[in-house]
């Protein structure tokens, strides 16, 4: 029988909507799409530029995984949406590198979407594996 747990993190952004910072079940966790919220000042103004919102990004993700015990070498799916996806894939990609060993690199999709949430230029979700 399968095994269902629900992560929600005070040491990441609070939910703006009915979700939860991320889900487990069989040794599979699937983290909520992050944005560059800082999450003990949910009113701040998103930082400017894309390689500090990913920076964000990325801690705040950081903290759901050290919740829930995982870490970004058990990703195995990410995907990555960008408003401004030319001007901003590659200043993205300086802060995806610093997470991910080229030679266990997850899979990967990156969208350029038309918006997201807070106008925020980047937003991350991703599919990890531990094992049961």
């Amino acid at each position: 029988m399968s095994s269902i747990s629900y992560h929600n993190v005070e040491s990441a952004p609070a939910p703006v909507a009915p979700y939860h910072h991320a889900v487990e079940a069989d040794g599979w966790l699937y983290v909520t799409g992050q944005l560059p919220i800082d999450p003990y000042n949910d009113g701040a103004p998103l930082p400017e530029g894309i390689v500090a919102q990913t920076e964000l990004v990325f801690k705040n993700i950081q903290e759901i995984l050290d919740q829930a015990g995982y870490k970004f070498t058990d990703a195995v799916y990410v995907r990555m949406f960008l408003t401004r996806f030319h001007e901003d894939f590659a200043g993205m990609n300086t802060v995806y590198t610093q997470y991910f060993e080229r030679d266990t690199l997850p899979a990967r999709t990156t969208v350029g979407v038309a918006a997201l949430g807070r106008d925020a230029l980047v937003e991350i979700d991703m599919v990890l594996y531990r094992g049961k």
